[in-house]
């Protein structure tokens, strides 16, 4: 259906709750949103764990932390009444005159409904789920606007059509994700206090070798890389003069950083962090490497060199993709059981060259 919007919006709320790779696919529609409304004020209900990623986009002014996810844990919590309240507080500090719900689940069609719109606010919604995303009818009910979508459509270019017929512009034909993070050499020299007791012979920085990042975490055990596929590749850039850095997000994944330090000359365990200060210390590297989660979307976001690994075709709706991807910076790989090693090498010399 086509939206008429009339007069351009003062101030727009997006709610994108989670998870961090979602959220990361969609800082290209606030983006799209600040470039087609350079005046408007653009705000941003998140769970506070991704806030710093909301918070580094140039395009919106203000982040609302949504703790939902813990709160529904502890419902009867003074704590969590509290902090409902707090909520509540900061979303009513103003009113929108577009409230734009780009997760499509009940959690994100309760913060719509309960933000505030203007005297011509309305509230916009998916009308219909898309391959491979979640979507709960509930958005549809509260929207005042429910916005019909291509079933088959990229992660990031749902969110980007979305606000676009919302908002009756041209989705922009450049994609932007907006990230201006610290890109000096001390995000990784302050990592050295702090660095791992295992490898203490080991440095984060002032090396000669070039910095690569391997992303081998990830929540579902299904899109996992082979211990034994990181190991060659791992020995394939030491002797191509790279360095390789191994983040972790829990004690399973340091575990799998330690084996994989031994095996891998000059491999280095960086200690566990928070996101802004990964996502720092992943914007002074040569590239990463990884598979399909989050962290690599956030090397997609900063314009890193950068292979994504999957084992089952899954890369055209969350892959790379935009101008990026069309200068050959950023690839990605799929295969059934699993990309070989020549297969991601070959890629990895490709964005390199």
């Amino acid at each position: 259906m086509k939206v008429e919007f009339v007069t351009a919006p003062h101030r727009v709320l997006v709610v994108k709750l989670s998870s961090l790779g979602d959220v990361v696919h969609t800082l290209p529609a606030a983006m799209d949103l600040q470039a087609h409304f350079p005046n408007a004020q653009i705000d941003w209900v998140v769970e506070p764990s991704f806030a710093p990623i909301v918070k580094a986009c140039s395009a919106v002014h203000r982040v609302i932390a949504c703790d939902l996810r813990h709160w529904r844990k502890n419902m009867l919590s003074q704590d969590t009444r509290l902090a409902w309240i707090a909520f509540l507080a900061e979303l009513h500090l103003e009113r929108y005159d577009a409230i734009i719900d780009l997760q499509g689940l009940t959690k994100s069609a309760l913060v719509s409904w309960l933000a505030r719109t203007s005297n011509k606010g309305k509230r916009y919604a998916m009308a219909n789920a898309t391959e491979g995303s979640a979507y709960e009818r509930p958005t549809r009910w509260v929207a005042n606007m429910a916005i019909d979508l291509e079933p088959h459509v990229h992660a990031i270019t749902r969110g980007r059509l979305l606000c676009a017929k919302a908002l009756n512009y041209q989705m922009p034909s450049q994609l932007q994700y907006g990230l201006n993070p610290s890109q000096t050499i001390q995000a990784i020299d302050s990592l050295q206090a702090s660095q791992d007791a295992t490898h203490k012979n080991k440095t984060y920085a002032h090396t000669d070798k070039k910095l690569v990042v391997f992303v081998h975490g990830t929540s579902r055990a299904d899109k996992e890389w082979p211990l034994a596929s990181w190991h060659e590749l791992g020995l394939r850039l030491f002797n191509a003069g790279y360095q390789i850095a191994l983040p972790h997000g829990n004690e399973e994944e340091r575990l799998r950083c330690v084996a994989m330090a031994e095996m891998v000359p000059s491999a280095i365990v960086w200690p566990r962090m928070s996101i802004d200060n990964l996502m720092q210390a992943m914007a002074c590297t040569s590239g990463v490497i990884g598979v399909d989660s989050g962290l690599s979307h956030i090397a997609v976001a900063l314009n890193l060199p950068h292979v994504q690994i999957y084992n089952f075709d899954t890369a055209w709706r969350t892959g790379p993709i935009g101008s990026a991807n069309e200068t050959m910076r950023q690839r990605s790989v799929v295969d059934f059981p699993t990309p070989t090693v020549d297969a991601v090498w070959s890629l990895w010399q490709e964005c390199t060259a």
